[in-house]
């Protein structure tokens, strides 16, 4: 027995008591949760405080580390959100008689028990609960050391809320944060049914290899942002400055920057008072540095191979020239990750061109790259965005977190 095989086995267990919820009771567990996070904001933000306390306000991680009363409250909305969407498991897909006189039925069922590693994101504690919670699964949490306090007290009140309600408090089940348990928990086929990482490029590249237990792939974001030579410009301004200093360390913030030819000299200068508030350190390839070193911008570096291709996850852009749409297309096939990817434009005809053959999970004409998000495309709240093509592409969500089962009723047919 492994250290963690006794709570993966609990969590198994519990999951059976999670599929026998009906959809109302879900509803009103989700409701009373959001009803316990708000009664104790006081002490989950002393609890992330141990945790901020231990991280430099410089790293990068620090802003997703950190809750405050208004994420609280956008975790307590999200949660009602979630309460009252459709529930996906027990949909009937498919309901037929067959020339045998067997009736079918395909239905939506849930996965089971749904594995989650994560970095410094204690929201995602709360959000992956409701959503496995309000599709009847079970779930087993990995989060990482930096949000340990954060973590441990906010499954605690979900657990609280649990036993309430009558089901068994393993149906939300936090791993310790010792890295160990990762190699434990991607080969526990036995208990765990499927895989989620999010976080890191290296954790996801890490999962990707050496998991046993089926994974979604929820990749980083290496997202751009291509302003055309017809471009709005006022209107590129304020999409491109959007995407990077919203929330520079959320995946779906803005890398790089690539910018018709034709347009750079009149547009790179606009950018330079709002670079210069966000001290955003600018890595450009040679004709955009000599536009902007001219212009005065101070916060400049020459842009080497892999700055290109780089989640920054800070107060740095890459920006490069292209001419025309052929050769950011080029561009971004090279170095994107494939999660968000946005075109500010006035031709429609190179707009849907953009459209239609950029191959990203989101792909965006005039608007920021900043919307990718689970609650923003109206799904309550997301596990994370998923770059990859099979069973689930972006936002992962609630109506992913089932999978199908065939319902088979005769009267003594036989097949020889």
């Amino acid at each position: 027995m492994t250290p963690i095989t006794p709570l993966l086995q609990a969590t198994q267990q519990a999951a059976a008591a999670v599929r026998r919820l009906s959809p109302a009771r879900k509803t009103d567990l989700l409701n009373r949760l959001a009803d316990v996070l708000l009664a104790h904001k006081i002490d989950i933000l002393a609890e992330n405080q141990k945790d901020l306390d231990r991280m430099p306000e410089s790293d990068p991680k620090y802003d997703r580390l950190k809750l405050t009363d208004a994420r609280i409250d956008g975790l307590a909305t999200s949660l009602r959100d979630v309460a009252v969407l459709p529930d996906p498991a027990g949909e009937v897909l498919i309901d037929r008689t067959i020339e045998q006189g067997l009736q079918l039925k395909k239905i939506a069922v849930p996965l089971g028990v749904v594995g989650v590693i994560y970095e410094a994101r204690p929201n995602v504690t709360i959000d992956v609960a409701s959503l496995c919670l309000r599709s009847g699964n079970a779930c087993v949490l990995k989060g990482g050391k930096e949000a340990d306090f954060s973590n441990r007290y906010l499954v605690g009140l979900i657990q609280s809320v649990l036993a309430e309600f009558d089901v068994p408090t393993a149906a939300v089940t936090l791993l310790p944060p010792d890295r160990a348990v990762v190699g434990e928990l991607l080969t526990a086929t036995r208990y765990v049914d499927i895989i989620i990482p999010r976080g890191s490029e290296s954790l996801i590249q890490f999962v990707r290899k050496n998991s046993l237990v089926p994974t979604i792939e929820t990749g980083a974001g290496v997202c751009h942002a291509y302003v055309e030579a017809t471009a709005d410009l006022t209107k590129a301004a304020a999409i491109v400055i959007n995407g990077r200093v919203s929330r520079p360390s959320v995946c779906n913030s803005l890398d790089c920057m690539l910018v018709d030819t034709v347009i750079a000299g009149q547009f790179l200068p606009m950018l330079i008072d709002d670079l210069r508030k966000w001290n955003v350190e600018v890595f450009a390839d040679e004709s955009s540095y000599a536009i902007l070193y001219d212009a005065g911008y101070e916060q400049l570096q020459h842009a080497q191979p892999d700055d290109f291709g780089r989640e920054f996850l800070d107060y740095k852009l890459a920006i490069k020239l292209v001419d025309g749409l052929d050769e950011a297309l080029s561009h971004i096939q090279a170095y994107s990750s494939r999660h968000s990817e946005a075109i500010v434009s006035q031709n429609q005809s190179l707009i849907d061109q953009f459209l239609r053959e950029v191959d990203a999970a989101a792909v965006y004409a005039n608007a920021s790259t900043r919307f990718t998000d689970g609650g923003v495309f109206g799904l309550g709240a997301e596990i994370g965005i998923s770059t990859q093509k099979l069973h689930a592409r972006g936002p992962f969500a609630l109506e992913k977190l089932v999978t199908e089962k065939w319902i088979v009723t005769g009267d003594g047919q036989v097949r020889w």
